[in-house]
């Protein structure tokens, strides 16, 4: 009956369609791997999602009003190696070197709106300035996990694992905050359309930079939870997470227009991606040959939005 529904509404098909893609890669895995349904299985499987979900949010946030970041990746590494040295040494300079990161992000966002600058053009040349610092502070991999981090992200929750109380609650907070908020409204409405919030009276540089410091602010949670996961940082730890954090919101239904974004929908896709590649891992593929399947899911699920897309139009 809801199958039917669901087809007989374009607009219902498209809002589910995540959860779809969510439960058609659960499913296979359950089936190939019986032993994954359980507690220890599922913590097991999604160990690394709640990085991929935070960064996948962070570039949420930059997709809402329109652009895109390519440094994702490299950031995310940066973070992980400032958390496994300055931060574990010296708390007070790792710190202020994550602050500084932070006011680099705003200050990226106001050169997007106040010089025209692509986002793409700059933040593929940050990509670069992260990973040279990254490598300056690691050259290597090495460094410690603070305790108080490695103990976070190890919290044992009864019933339910970890990485999927932390998706929810991510997608909750965010959902209010970006979807439920008037706020949230005007920040999605520099990118839905920029020119009725002007002329409301908003400002678009502020819309702007307040969009970027959340994507670093985000972007930051993946690194130093990365880093509680792995104990150690690595310069090149998170160089997929570009490309996850992109794919990821377009598998939640996001659009590179318009400001149209979900936030629950760009959980559930980092949720996919990061089921998909346990699984693959599992299955002892290469990681050459994962990203094409990751690519050919994202496929999928774009050709599935087309199809929706035209029985919306269709009268």
């Amino acid at each position: 009956m809801i199958g039917l529904t669901a087809v007989s509404n374009p607009k219902l098909l498209r809002s589910i369609l995540p959860a779809l893609s969510l439960a058609l890669v659960l499913g296979a895995i359950f089936i190939k791997l019986p032993t994954a349904m359980s507690y220890f299985g599922l913590n097991l499987l999604l160990q690394y999602a709640v990085p991929i979900a935070l960064a996948t949010v962070a570039q949420m946030f930059v997709i809402t009003v329109n652009d895109l970041d390519l440094s994702m990746g490299a950031y995310v590494g940066l973070v992980a190696c400032i958390g496994a040295t300055l931060l574990h040494d010296n708390p007070p300079l790792g710190v202020l070197a994550l602050a500084a990161c932070l006011a680099a992000y705003a200050v990226m966002g106001a050169a997007v709106q106040l010089r025209g600058l692509p986002s793409i053009v700059l933040t593929l040349g940050m990509s670069f300035v992260w990973s040279g610092f990254a490598v300056l502070l690691l050259s290597t991999p090495g460094g410690h996990a603070p305790d108080w981090l490695h103990n976070l992200m190890a919290l044992p929750v009864p019933v339910v694992p970890f990485p999927i109380v932390a998706a929810a609650v991510i997608a909750c907070v965010v959902e209010l905050g970006l979807m439920r908020s008037s706020f949230g409204v005007i920040l999605r409405g520099a990118g839905g359309n920029s020119k009725a919030v002007a002329r409301a009276g908003w400002s678009l540089l502020a819309a702007k930079v307040a969009m970027f410091t959340l994507a670093g602010v985000f972007g930051m949670l993946a690194g130093l939870s990365l880093l509680g996961l792995t104990g150690a940082g690595d310069a090149h730890i998170a160089d997929r997470y570009t490309l996850y954090s992109i794919a990821g919101v377009i598998l939640g239904g996001g659009e590179f227009v318009g400001g149209r974004v979900s936030p629950a929908g760009a959980v559930l896709g980092a949720l996919t991606l990061a089921l998909a590649n346990s699984f693959l891992n599992f299955l002892h593929i290469s990681p050459d040959w994962q990203i094409g399947a990751q690519g050919a899911i994202l496929i999928l699920v774009l050709a599935l939005r087309a199809l929706i897309g035209a029985m919306e139009r269709r009268p």
